[in-house]
């Protein structure tokens, strides 16, 4: 089977459960070596929209709405903000495996192993969420993860440095706060479905450290700087802290790259 086109069917899936199930599945045959890379010279399809259901709503970021974690209400939409997160994150592992041509083997491993992943997150959370009387798709959300893998469609070196290196690299640092007002709410259930979500994610945000920083040896750039200067030019503000410094260097954040992250300048 051609690695490309079964991980581009498995994007354009739009039924959230069959999505999943495609997820895990890649990963299953990739490991038992059913899956051939295909002619890395053969251009990738454009995907300005992947498969995903008609709900939730998708809407500005500025509209969705945010409510108390005081009510069952308020803990249903985060999480199914999470939930989001997560089937945005199947899709751009997906698309970091489908798009990107001409890599060594594991390379397309460790992104099918993300999605799988993703999808897992995915199950939990949506688990959690009919226990709450919700499902996905009852809230609004926004497309911010998917805008952004438009944005770094054309050059991995950016990719990897805007989305696992700064988008989930952020998720490293605000998931023990979000961690800590469940538990203050009484949602422990919830909590433990993020215990293992960051565990996982730190071994996400070292996948694309390990790739950014072949790439910036391919390419003969000093990765801290070169970071710098990939969020000036794509106008991508500076994480600020706090940092989950513990997560950040397990996922491979140097010394330097923390200190700089940390100096605010």
């Amino acid at each position: 089977m051609n690695l490309y086109d079964a991980v581009y069917d498995a994007l354009m899936v739009c039924d959230v459960d069959a999505k999943c199930a495609a997820a895990s599945k890649l990963y299953i045959d990739w490991e038992a070596g059913l899956l051939q890379m295909g002619d890395a010279g053969l251009l990738p399809r454009e995907i300005p929209v992947p498969g995903r259901p008609e709900n939730p709503q998708l809407v500005s970021p500025l509209q969705v709405v945010h409510r108390g974690l005081g009510s069952a209400e308020g803990r249903a939409a985060l999480i199914h903000a999470l939930a989001h997160i997560e089937f945005n994150a199947i899709n751009l592992a997906l698309d970091a495996a489908y798009r990107f041509r001409d890599f060594p083997a594991d390379y397309y491993g460790h992104w099918l192993q993300v999605a799988s992943e993703e999808a897992s997150h995915f199950g939990l959370l949506r688990d959690h969420l009919r226990v709450l009387g919700h499902d996905y798709g009852d809230f609004t959300a926004h497309n911010g993860l998917w805008d952004m893998a438009m944005k770094t469609a054309h050059d991995p070196l950016v990719r990897m440095a805007l989305v696992p290196r700064l988008l989930e690299a952020r998720g490293l640092d605000v998931t023990p706060g979000i961690r800590a007002k469940l538990v203050a709410v009484g949602d422990k259930p919830a909590a433990a479905i993020l215990d293992i979500i960051l565990k996982d994610e730190i071994g996400h945000v070292a996948i694309g450290n390990r790739w950014y920083e072949f790439l910036c040896e391919q390419r003969k750039l000093e990765p801290t700087s070169t970071f710098a200067a990939l969020l000036e030019q794509y106008a991508t503000p500076r994480p600020r802290p706090p940092f989950n410094r513990e997560a950040r260097v397990a996922a491979g954040f140097s010394e330097t790259e923390m200190l700089w992250l940390e100096q605010g300048s």
